[in-house]
């Protein structure tokens, strides 16, 4: 707890003596930023979910090459895993989310990924895909995607060669409060399929196993999903705090060892026990995923980000996740990163891009003008709520080496709805609204500006390209 005049600071210093206070965690500015946050980004979701393949990647880095927004940092998603195929059982109760409970059968990539797709090639296919990238389109990092329990429904037991794991099958047990906010296809599959749990003295061996593998890849770094799921499952192993301490600790001791950059992207981490335990992750996905065919989650998207930094960005620099360069809300998601001191990176079809949004964003090196902090609602908008009441604007502030920069946002007409249990739009046709902007909105203006301020700024409108004197 802390008490003060400016609610930023509040936040900074309460989050710092409760650090102090636990000695589980390091507040963010002690940790090392992965050098990939100043680089432009593609990843393989949204373009290709989980048919990803060697193929596909190439494709995708040339497209956005050619176009003169040359990624640097590449993230390969959900795809190249070896998992079980799990045949149709017209017995399950629960079929629909039953991909959610495949497990994971191997730490090596599938054939997807080897030459010729077969998967007895002595070279393997990962490395030459990574070898690849970073040769002929200068890509500096190359990230790949695995859960915290190795896949949605964890590791096979007994699967051949991680029979050493200790791996059991283990059934969620989620709270009333999230059970009644929230259904989930996913829970629901994996309370009836169960989870293959790594035992928790073993999962270091697992994750110093498989990232070592990657590692000898040439892989960079890892964006670990799924992360939250552990504290279900904490009967056993001395209940969630426990368990959920003992897979953060291997993760981080692992990523110590393999990627030297602090290479890892936490996401689907909002428990409480798995942010307390981060003593290191640097990065934190601040938000539900970019929803490129859901008209209803881009304007709460926006909001949630930017509000959920405040607390998040006391622990780790925020993700606001990836974008469509080429989509309705593509202007509206890329001021966003632009402002967001967040990775900028995108998820485009190979061939389906804007070059003159990404242009914007994006230099002819690849790299990124990041915005220093976690970019977080002005002081006049931290009590308002820009998504519902019809009248108040966003406005996001952050500061660069020599400037400040406020966004300024309408996230009206959408939101998370308590009775159909999903985002919708309430309000298809929110109207125009108005506000103001000073150079107070950026808390950090005096320190940008030098001890001699005396208040006055010129401010650059970015859509109009008009000056004013304030």
């Amino acid at each position: 707890m802390h008490a003060g005049t400016n609610p930023f600071e509040v936040i900074t210093q309460a989050v710092k003596a409760l650090e102090k206070h636990m000695q589980t965690f390091l507040h963010r500015e002690k940790k090392k930023s992965p050098s990939f946050l100043d680089w432009f980004g593609w990843c393989t979701w949204d373009a290709f979910y989980t048919d990803v393949t060697a193929e596909g990647v190439e494709e995708g880095l040339q497209s956005l090459t050619e176009g003169g927004t040359p990624p640097r940092f590449l993230i390969i998603d959900d795809g190249w895993q070896q998992i079980e195929n799990k045949p149709k059982d017209a017995d399950t109760v629960v079929q629909e989310g039953a991909q959610f409970a495949s497990r994971l059968t191997g730490i090596k990539e599938n054939g997807k990924f080897q030459k010729n797709g077969q998967s007895n090639e002595q070279v393997s296919g990962l490395k030459q895909v990574v070898d690849q990238s970073k040769q002929r389109h200068n890509v500096k990092y190359v990230y790949v995607w695995h859960a915290l329990a190795g896949y949605w429904g964890g590791v096979k037991p007994a699967a051949s060669g991680m029979e050493h794991y200790d791996t059991a099958l283990a059934y969620p047990v989620q709270s009333p409060g999230v059970v009644g906010n929230q259904p989930d296809i996913v829970m629901d599959s994996l309370a009836v399929h169960g989870l293959g749990l790594v035992h928790p003295k073993k999962v270091f061996n697992f994750y110093n196993e498989l990232h070592a593998y990657l590692a000898s890849c040439g892989i960079d770094g890892v964006k670990v999903d799924v992360q939250s799921i552990i504290e279900t499952l904490g009967a056993g192993h001395g209940g969630r705090v426990s368990l959920t301490r003992s897979y953060h600790q291997a993760l981080e001791a692992s990523i110590s060892r393999n990627f030297p950059d602090n290479g890892c992207i936490a996401c689907m981490c909002h428990n409480n026990d798995g942010i307390y335990n981060a003593k290191q992750t640097a990065v934190v996905r601040a938000s539900d995923d970019f929803y490129p065919w859901d008209p209803a989650s881009h304007t709460i998207h926006i909001s949630s980000v930017a509000y959920n930094s405040l607390f998040l960005g006391e622990f780790m620099q925020t993700d606001w996740d990836m974008f469509h360069s080429l989509h309705s809300a593509a202007d509206y998601h890329g001021a966003a990163r632009a402002i967001g001191g967040c990775p900028i990176y995108v998820s485009d079809k190979p061939g389906n891009h804007n070059f003159e949004l990404l242009k914007k964003l994006v230099l002819p090196d690849g790299s990124v003008l990041r915005a220093q902090l976690p970019g977080r609602p002005t002081r006049d908008c931290l009590f308002a709520d820009p998504a519902r009441d019809g009248t108040s604007l966003l406005k996001v502030w952050n500061v660069n080496k020599c400037s400040g920069v406020v966004g300024v946002f309408n996230c009206q007409g959408a939101g998370w709805c308590k009775i159909e249990k999903k985002t919708r739009i309430h309000d298809a046709s929110p109207g125009t609204l108005t506000g103001s902007i000073r150079a107070a909105d950026v808390e950090l203006m005096a320190q940008v500006a030098g001890a001699n301020w005396n208040g006055e700024a010129l401010v650059y409108a970015h859509r109009s390209g008009e000056i004013f004197f304030l």
